[in-house]
């Protein structure tokens, strides 16, 4: 979809190298400038399959020849994306005033925790401080649990690079209309409150309050996780009164006349603790084979190795490349999966990198 794209990615932690794998999935053509000398950064493998499809070059940006190739990259892209704190990139020569001068159809994409221009703009963070305060991180967890998301995804991934990919395919649409490129400021913070809109109209209709555990998908019996013999956990959120009426017939509870009130809310905090009774009762499994094929809503609670031998994946959601297991890229287009591209070493494609520059560029060398 994004055949001819080309993109410089200027290498940075999390939700920005996610971002340029993505478009690199979508088929754009991803140079992910490296650092020079780099090691590898905490918790993160030698070859990342963050890298995946994409192209690698070493560069010091504070050397003066390798900021002069950074630069020639830029002038030949169709977009950037950076995940430094603000300033950073302009103290080096290459914030979007200036490579926007040099490439004015660049989209110039910025991955940041806090924004470009913000109170906290020039302080530290990660993922769980920025969900944090921007109110995403709140209705996480059972009301009696400390608030807890699965790491990275409502922040990093959801309220981050998502966020950035749409800016940015909203930038290249302008620029191929107009000739007019972008600065794209995703910022977590703002990303992350983004995704509580439809939360937030559920609050409209007085269905999400300020109390925890009170609210139409935080509070009821039907909208939980349970803990199953044996230690596996299975997911109920049977919202429509159709799939919850599905629900009690295939629990055996059709005809008590608690479970009948589905929505009446001082009752909520005693049918969750008669429901967790009965799922503790069986494994996992038992579950699982008993609410099999009906719409009842209810599944169980994988691991993504467990996810990979689910019958669901005949879809190749979850594949193996280089001995890795890893999702496949997303969203699918005209029915059709596509495999993701090799990681590249570090520095792997510099000398062709180069010579596209001198062919480009005759006075370049």
């Amino acid at each position: 979809m994004l055949d001819g794209i080309r993109i410089i990615e200027i290498e940075a932690l999390g939700a920005a190298p996610f971002a340029a794998m993505m478009l690199a999935d979508l088929g754009a053509e991803v140079i992910c400038i490296h650092r020079k000398g780099g090691g590898v950064a905490p918790g993160m493998p030698e070859h990342s399959l963050l890298d995946r499809g994409k192209s690698s070059i070493e560069l010091d940006l504070k050397d003066a020849d390798d900021a002069r190739t950074a630069r020639a990259l830029i002038a030949t892209a169709d977009g950037l994306i950076e995940g430094f704190r603000p300033g950073v990139m302009e103290r080096l020569g290459l914030g979007p005033e200036e490579m926007q001068a040099l490439n004015p159809r660049l989209v110039y994409g910025r991955m940041t925790g806090w924004g470009q221009d913000s109170a906290r703009s020039a302080q530290a963070g990660h993922d769980l401080n920025y969900i944090a305060l921007s109110g995403a991180l709140w209705s996480a967890s059972a009301p009696s649990d400390v608030p807890l998301t699965p790491p990275t995804l409502v922040g990093d991934i959801g309220g981050g690079a998502l966020y950035l990919v749409a800016g940015m395919l909203a930038g290249l649409l302008r620029a191929a209309r107009t000739g007019v490129g972008a600065e794209v400021d995703a910022a977590i913070y703002d990303g992350s409150a983004h995704m509580m809109n439809l939360l937030m109209a559920i609050r409209q209709a007085g269905g999400f309050g300020d109390r925890r555990g009170e609210n139409l998908l935080d509070g009821p019996h039907w909208s939980r996780t349970y803990a199953c013999r044996g230690g596996g956990h299975i997911s109920v959120q049977c919202l429509e009164p159709k799939f919850y009426a599905t629900f009690l017939d295939r629990m055996g509870l059709s005809q008590d006349t608690d479970f009948a009130q589905q929505f009446a809310r001082p009752l909520w905090s005693e049918l969750t603790a008669r429901l967790a009774g009965r799922f503790a009762e069986h494994p996992r499994d038992h579950w699982t084979a008993l609410f099999e094929g009906s719409d009842a809503c209810v599944a169980p609670v994988l691991s993504p190795s467990e996810s990979a031998l689910d019958p669901m994946n005949d879809r190749n959601t979850w594949i193996t490349q280089g001995g890795h297991l890893q999702a496949a890229p997303a969203p699918r287009f005209d029915r059709k999966t596509s495999t993701p591209g090799p990681v590249p070493a570090r520095n792997q494609n510099r000398a062709e990198i180069l010579e596209d520059l001198a062919q480009r560029f005759p006075s370049y060398d």
